[in-house]
């Protein structure tokens, strides 16, 4: 798998994708910007920052202040590719936050989806 192309997608012009996912599904960009900010341990100016910054999905993971430590919680396919299997931890961060907003957008009620 060649990850370099998608560790330097900008943050930016994914999270919009997130918010439209959702929405089309009834939820809202508030529920996107919770299930983001459980994850990576970003306070919601530190995550205004590193939009406006334009960071790539790299350094929007490199510079978050702590990976949830129930992340490791969130199991079952997304993409194609089984979470628990992903050996690369970029990628399986990636795809944790792929996996959070699909499951928003499926539905699911919020204590399920943050695995409280």
């Amino acid at each position: 798998m060649k990850n370099d192309r998608v560790y330097k997608i900008l943050f930016a012009s994914v999270y919009p994708m997130y918010i439209q996912k959702a929405e089309k599904k009834g939820r809202t960009k508030e529920e996107v910007d919770t299930v983001i900010l459980w994850l990576t341990g970003y306070s919601e100016s530190q995550f205004k920052d590193q939009i406006e910054k334009k960071s790539d999905l790299q350094t929007f993971f490199d510079e978050a202040p702590k990976l949830n430590p129930n992340a490791s919680k969130i199991t079952g396919m997304i993409c194609g590719y089984r979470i628990e299997e992903i050996e690369d931890p970029l990628m399986k961060k990636i795809r944790y936050m792929d996996k959070l907003v699909d499951e928003l957008a499926k539905g699911k009620k919020m204590e399920k989806i943050l695995r409280e």
